[in-house]
């Protein structure tokens, strides 16, 4: 009888601790209601979240919590909330929330994902150094080479776009990088990328692994019931063999006297300054591969899609590019200070499709306050329309106060902001103006001749999203800039040379053959 109390006692503790757990606590900001136990897992979307998380903000204000489970998740949406929180202190709100799947498979060294860490910042320390502005305009050469292919690839096959951008975004970073480009989608090294990157967005993507950071017990479920853990070990062994490899060869040639100025060179020549071993390095360009090529090729992709979805904005963008560039020769990025409007397609783009529209979470290493409320900042928000940059340097509407918002924020913020920002904005802004410049961008047809209609929300699932592979028509604006495309790849062939190290005998035969004039 004597047990029977504290038992009771112990119970009924478990009982109301379980009632509270799920519960928003207080001095949180607010939110949608909660259950017992799930708090809001049972509202929050499995797809496309930004959505609903933009929806839960008209109602709950800029800044508000959601319960999953016994955690709690804040939501920014307020532009002066973001600049107070993450850039004002970001000292306090860099690091990152546990990502136990992200580590098995890069060991913590993934700098997009890990933790604030003394590795972290070491690798952060180091690209920052190494992709400067400066430094980056000392690869513009194989940026415009590798451009002019993009507008080549283009010409001869339109109805393959979407994989000759992949091929152009992944070629230009492994130059950079690694000094070696990748002449064709089929390149060993672009193939290898994509195989790896579609099992890493498979592995990270939400529900596609069991609550291990909510249930570290899950952690211990041996690998043969775990196919988590197999989808792990597949994707660390894919990424390490393309990561590492890249970076020996990069070191072979180094040692050979080869070098061509590329930032992997810089690194091995710098690793004791840097503090930089061989893990740190091989993953260092990982994630900067993944970067470089995923959010490039998903904004030249979105702005394809938005110049066939808006005929006048195109029409627009072409009158402003034919008065300044004209058709007898190329746009240059000096040009760009003389196209308003190409500049605002610009930055509308990065607002109507952006290519993290929810940016990677982060956490916070001390407590922090902050209360703000909802502005809407954008009339017809749900539409590409390039003038509203014109009205104003941030796009908002007539009474709104926009200047919160900065033009690198779909970059990230605070220490997270992306470092290859400068490269990353060199390549949008040549092939936005090459596209506007080269090529009418209009629907596809069916066996009627009627227009079919494009799917704008049609896109990839995960922290990075683009446009899932769609269909239209792209012809060339002229036949003299036709020629004038032609001529220029041929031309690039010298810059290119200085980057064709290790090509398959297939890729030798390509670039053989793709150097013929027609």
């Amino acid at each position: 009888m004597a047990i029977l109390v504290p038992l009771t006692l112990g119970l009924v503790w478990i009982v109301v601790w379980l009632r509270k757990v799920g519960s928003r606590e207080p001095g949180l900001p607010p939110g949608p209601p909660t259950l017992p136990l799930l708090g809001n897992l049972h509202r929050f979307p499995k797809e496309s979240p930004h959505y609903k998380f933009t929806e839960w903000a008209r109602t709950y204000g800029g800044i508000y919590s959601l319960k999953v489970g016994p955690g709690t998740v804040i939501v920014l949406t307020d532009a002066a909330a973001v600049k107070e929180l993450m850039d004002k202190r970001s000292g306090s709100t860099a690091d990152r929330p546990p990502m136990h799947v992200a580590d098995v498979v890069a060991g913590g060294l993934n700098m997009a994902l890990s933790r604030y860490s003394e590795s972290w910042r070491t690798l952060r320390k180091t690209a920052h150094t190494i992709l400067t502005p400066q430094a980056c305009t000392k690869h513009l050469p194989i940026q415009l080479a590798e451009a002019s292919q993009l507008l080549h690839d283009i010409l001869c096959r339109p109805e393959a776009f979407y994989t000759h951008i992949r091929r152009y975004a992944n070629s230009v970073i492994l130059s950079v990088l690694y000094g070696k480009r990748a002449p064709r989608y089929e390149s060993r090294e672009t193939t290898a990328f994509f195989e790896a990157q579609r099992e890493w967005h498979l592995v990270l993507e939400p529900g596609a692994t069991p609550p291990i950071d909510l249930i570290p017990i899950l952690k211990y479920v041996p690998e043969r019931w775990a196919k988590w853990k197999q989808d792990c070990a597949k994707t660390r062994q894919m990424q390490r063999t393309l990561y590492f490899g890249l970076l020996d060869e990069t070191k072979e040639r180094l040692g050979q006297g080869e070098e061509n100025g590329c930032f992997m060179e810089e690194i091995l020549a710098r690793q004791v300054e840097f503090g930089m071993n061989r893990e740190m390095m091989g993953y260092l360009g990982g994630v900067l591969i993944e970067g470089g090529s995923d959010t490039t090729s998903f904004y030249l992709q979105s702005l394809i899609l938005a110049l066939v979805a808006y005929p006048d904005a195109q029409r627009k963008a072409q009158e402003e590019i034919d008065r300044v560039v004209g058709g007898h020769r190329m746009p240059t990025l000096d040009d760009l200070e003389e196209m308003p409007y190409i500049r605002a397609m610009i930055l509308e783009n990065h607002r109507f499709r952006p290519v993290a529209p929810l940016h990677i979470p982060h956490r916070a290493l001390n407590d922090e306050e902050c209360i703000y409320c909802i502005t809407e900042l954008y009339d017809d928000p749900e539409n590409l329309i390039p003038e509203r940059y014109l009205l104003n340097e941030n796009g908002t509407k007539p009474g709104a106060d926009g200047s919160d918002l900065r033009p690198n924020l779909p970059f990230g913020v605070g220490r997270r902001v992306c470092p290859g920002i400068h490269l990353a904005q060199n390549s949008i802004n040549i092939n936005t103006m090459n596209f506007v410049w080269a090529f009418n961008f209009t629907p596809d047809t069916d066996t009627q001749g009627n227009p079919i209609l494009l799917d704008m929300f049609d896109y990839h699932k995960g922290i990075g999203t683009g446009p899932r592979s769609f269909r239209c028509k792209i012809t060339p604006r002229s036949a003299e800039k036709a020629d004038i495309i032609e001529r220029e790849f041929l031309e690039a062939a010298d810059t290119f040379s200085k980057f064709e190290f290790g090509l398959s005998e297939e890729d030798k035969e390509f670039v053989v053959r793709s150097r013929v004039r027609r």
